[in-house]
């Protein structure tokens, strides 16, 4: 890993450059922040956890039609993934008040939402993350009407399916955040994909009968657990054995090396180049 050129290095994950042009490497680590970095640890085994997650999602939305950044796993921490320019919005997508929504609108934890709703964050850790308006996000350049259209739609539709999935092993989607990015073609055409990661770290997750919270909240909340958590929604997914590969609060990294590779066959066809930067034109879907 000291060989490998860093791209950046961001609170969960480390981006290296890729082996072939146009991929990069996600590498997952096993920090928990909370609090703009005011609280901080290391939790043995929560990267290889949210690697396999995400990896497993990213597959199976690809499957629905939903385009990704994910190509395959390449070991227990890192995976391959396509190039893009990140759009600096975070897109929430809320079923469920949990979270800063129940602090701003005075609205009681577990309150179903009468429909969901999607909310917009501007991707700047100094300014906390600030939410944005439509109109903000226009003005100031940071997506364009026809790349914010695609963008909502396709969480849409993620949200239906992830809501179903976690649904079927006994876990209600409370909301979650995605990020996109952008991939230009050799005519200047524009793709969008989804990109970053789906994992506990960014999908609020409760228990259906006991309304147990598995998600990053153990952390933030000082609940406990967190890892034994992740573990156990990725043993509900079927993608780690039933008796789990975090052993004595460290990682098995025999059964975690031994685990079956993920690989997104569908992306992998999708011939794309690498970043091309010019002017966007209409998002088309890949």
């Amino acid at each position: 890993m000291a060989r490998r050129k860093m791209l950046y290095d961001g609170k969960g994950k480390t981006i290296f450059e890729g082996p072939e042009i146009g991929t990069v490497i996600q590498y997952f680590k096993d920090d928990a922040t909370a609090y703009d970095k005011q609280k901080q640890a290391i939790l043995p085994g929560k990267g290889v956890l949210n690697n396999r997650i995400s990896a497993y999602i990213m597959t199976r939305l690809e499957n629905m039609g939903i385009p990704t950044h994910f190509l395959k796993s390449l070991n227990m921490r890192e995976q391959l993934v396509r190039e893009v320019e990140i759009i600096p919005l975070e897109v929430i997508v809320r079923n469920v008040a949990a979270g800063n929504l129940c602090t701003r609108l005075n609205i009681k934890e577990g309150t179903v939402l009468p429909r969901p709703i999607i909310e917009f964050n501007l991707k700047n850790d100094d300014l906390g993350n600030p939410m944005v308006t439509e109109d903000q996000i226009f003005a100031f350049g940071w997506a364009d009407p026809y790349e914010l259209e695609e963008m909502m739609a396709m969480s849409w539709r993620i949200n239906d399916f992830l809501s179903g999935l976690f649904a079927g092993i006994g876990l209600r989607l409370v909301d979650f955040k995605v990020e996109y990015g952008r991939l230009f073609g050799e005519m200047g055409e524009l793709y969008l994909l989804l990109a970053d990661e789906i994992s506990p770290d960014n999908c609020r997750l409760w228990d259906l009968k006991t309304g147990e919270k598995m998600d990053r909240d153990r952390f933030i909340e000082d609940l406990g657990g967190l890892v034994e958590a992740y573990e156990r929604v990725a043993q509900r997914l079927g993608i780690v054995p039933e008796g789990g590969i975090i052993k004595g609060g460290s990682v098995n990294e025999q059964l975690a090396e031994g685990l079956e590779e993920i690989e997104n066959e569908l992306a992998r066809q999708r011939k794309l180049k690498g970043i091309k930067r010019t002017n966007p034109t209409n998002p088309r879907k890949i």
